[in-house]
């Protein structure tokens, strides 16, 4: 099993997450996964950084320390030869340490261009088309593709690494998994759902398995509850809300009748290292084998001293 940190790119600025990802290498994580966002999920998280910078500058501050995106959709916002393009680029400078990690994406980003957000159907069958074209341009050469939401014309990436970054697709449930196990080297997922890890297997799917473990550390569980409960309680309602509110208002009017008994019962909250155990426990009897602890606590460096004297010591001895 590998450990990973997710760097809470809504929660802080570029700096710091730079320095977070240091610290998440010298305190013994295996990788830091990023998500891609244009806005944060709500006004008091105060920040969404570009991934790809960010990402660049922790490959030139890392040597060991894996980086992955949680996930990119390089559907609408992008178009997928971009997101070809900087994949492959960060894999090289990382010395091929990058993952790249895809979904269908949600509303709150993609709708900035101007180019309307999908009903799932149609956006599921946008995201065949543009794994289609990753994938066609890291074979090399001069490229085409003309499908139905999507084109390419005479496009041609010309620094490749030797061995193509992994793509992780995510998951929710059997669309998505038919996708994954066709173009995706791996999985990723935000629900310790057994049936996404079988369903994967069963459809051919082979590789990783990520996903993200909800915690929330600080020294009291009152204080990890309220700052889990004032940054993340839209995360409660569920990806089929989560993937379709337009703009952070509307993700605080969604969590506005969340209860802090509600964070406890999602989030590990606190100082408790069996309660942290119990709620990751819950991913890796699932079957999956990369998890990014994602802390929603109000101290990370705090956190990352947990993590190195407490936690990490039960994980690798279970």
């Amino acid at each position: 099993m590998k450990i990973g940190y997710k760097l809470i790119a809504e929660g802080f600025g570029p700096q710091d997450l730079v320095r977070q990802a240091v610290r998440a290498e010298q305190a013994g994580f295996d990788f830091v996964e990023m998500s891609d966002h244009f806005h944060p999920w709500v006004e008091a998280q105060g920040h969404s950084p570009f991934v790809w910078n960010v990402l660049s500058a922790i490959a030139a501050k890392t040597s060991t320390l894996g980086l992955a995106t949680g996930v990119t959709c390089p559907s609408v916002r992008y178009h997928p030869a971009i997101i070809a393009q900087a994949a492959a680029t960060l894999a090289l400078l990382s010395d091929g340490r990058f993952t790249l990690g895809v979904g269908s994406g949600e509303r709150l980003n993609e709708h900035i261009v101007g180019r309307g957000f999908p009903g799932v159907h149609e956006r599921h069958a946008m995201f065949d088309e543009a794994l289609d074209i990753i994938r066609l341009l890291w074979q090399g050469g001069y490229q085409n593709y003309d499908g139905t939401y999507l084109k390419l014309e005479d496009a041609r990436i010309f620094d490749l690494p030797d061995v193509l970054p992994t793509m992780a697709v995510a998951v929710s449930g059997p669309d998505s998994i038919a996708l994954a196990a066709e173009h995706g080297d791996g999985l990723f997922a935000v629900e310790p759902k057994e049936e996404l890890v079988s369903g994967y297997r069963a459809a051919g799917g082979t590789g990783p398995l990520y996903c993200e473990a909800p915690l929330a550390w600080a020294t009291t569980e009152a204080a990890a509850v309220t700052a889990a409960h004032t940054t993340n309680a839209w995360s409660v309602a569920g990806w089929k809300v989560l993937a379709e509110l337009p703009n952070p208002v509307n993700f605080e009017a969604a969590a506005a009748t969340v209860r802090e008994d509600d964070i406890r019962e999602q989030f590990a909250c606190g100082p408790d290292v069996e309660r942290h155990l119990e709620v990751i426990g819950a991913f890796t009897d699932a079957g999956f084998d990369h998890v990014a602890l994602m802390n929603a606590g109000p101290d990370p460096d705090g956190f990352f001293d947990f993590f190195e004297k407490e936690l990490l010591p039960r994980l690798t001895t279970s």
